[in-house]
């Protein structure tokens, strides 16, 4: 496998991510939008927190009616947040974009938040509708610089940056991590993943982070273990918090609905895997999965492969969304608590 050239959800041909955020005045939060190709895309969900805040789950069982969507809002807020997808759902509508039905269309938009609320300062500075716009316009415009206060954010960017900006990973910043790989066969597989979890994603006995095992050649090469003494010596706020991680794995592979509830259930193999532990009564960990039928559908091994590799490119947006985050008090940036750990010190 190898890298796509973006290294991130974007490299799945037809998806389009975007990020708004705002930070002061009580705000430390934000919403991430991905949508999909025209047409939509086939999507399943796999929820296994014990806290989640969703929207839309439902509608994604095999059994139900709708077989596409349009869209995939991840925000902060806990449940205030479900709002921004009120504001993804006019953009849609607006564009005539939706679920036909008598009189106009109805946009398929499911959703899950993180719980940030208070990290601001003000526990009601939670995202809405027009934050949930604004990240939508990001996904349709051009590559643009970040700012503070709901701005257009690259697609491949890590860190505390939409729904990832408040978050906090096991005491470390948290964040918004993305990655990508293209199998021999030439399909790809990409994920992102906003990390606000509960558990640690450091391997108990190095302190290295845990999603860094399963980068691709030359991922993090500028990433190692740190030292001993700088490991023993942390120590995490042990403040109780809910907490959640959500996310998006998707592949250009043709899937059915079955078929991408279980892409989703493989990916929190990798969830598990970078954080641990994962799934807890605090967590609400939720992750859809896309499929934007691209490319034709899988015989059984290249079904197989692509599960495989669903729970790697999640365990590597992890490390990406924790590697990038930006520290504050309350919650150090990974390398500024391990500074040893990066490579060439």
């Amino acid at each position: 496998m190898r890298r796509g050239p973006t290294n991130s959800l974007a490299d799945v041909e037809g998806l389009r991510v975007g990020h708004a955020q705002r930070v002061g005045d009580g705000y430390r939060t934000g919403v991430s939008v991905v949508l999909a190709p025209q047409g939509g895309a086939v999507a399943g969900v796999d929820v296994r927190g014990a806290a989640p805040g969703t929207r839309e789950t439902e509608l994604l069982d095999p059994r139900n009616l709708v077989e596409r969507v349009h869209a995939i809002v991840l925000t902060g807020g806990s449940a205030y947040g479900l709002s921004a997808a009120c504001g993804v759902m006019g953009r849609l509508a607006d564009a005539g974009t939706g679920f036909p039905v008598e009189g106009g269309v109805v946009p398929i938009v499911p959703g899950a938040v993180i719980y940030d609320l208070g990290r601001g300062g003000s526990f009601r500075a939670t995202p809405d509708a027009a934050m949930g716009a604004a990240a939508y316009d990001a996904a349709l415009s051009s590559p643009g610089a970040l700012s503070g206060d709901g701005a257009a954010s690259r697609p491949q960017v890590n860190g505390s940056v939409g729904a990832g900006t408040g978050a906090v990973a096991g005491g470390l910043a948290g964040g918004v991590g993305t990655a990508s790989a293209v199998l021999p066969s030439g399909v790809t597989v990409a994920a992102l993943a906003v990390v606000n979890a509960a558990g640690s994603v450091l391997d108990p006995r190095s302190g290295l982070l845990s999603g860094v095992r399963y980068g691709l050649p030359g991922e993090f090469d500028h990433v190692g273990e740190p030292d001993t003494g700088e490991y023993e010596r942390w120590s995490p706020q042990k403040a109780p918090s809910f907490n959640t991680t959500i996310g998006v794995v998707a592949t250009d592979l043709t899937l059915s609905k079955a078929q991408c509830g279980k892409l989703a259930g493989v990916a929190h193999d990798g969830l598990a895997r970078a954080i641990r532990p994962a799934h807890t009564m605090v967590d609400g960990d939720t992750i859809f999965a896309m499929s934007t039928c691209g490319l034709p559908g899988p015989d059984d091994t290249g079904l197989h492969d692509v599960l495989a590799a669903a729970a790697d490119v999640f365990s590597r947006a992890v490390a990406h969304a924790v590697l990038h985050a930006t520290g504050r008090e309350g919650a150090p940036a990974y390398l500024d608590v391990f500074p040893s750990a990066r490579s060439g010190r």
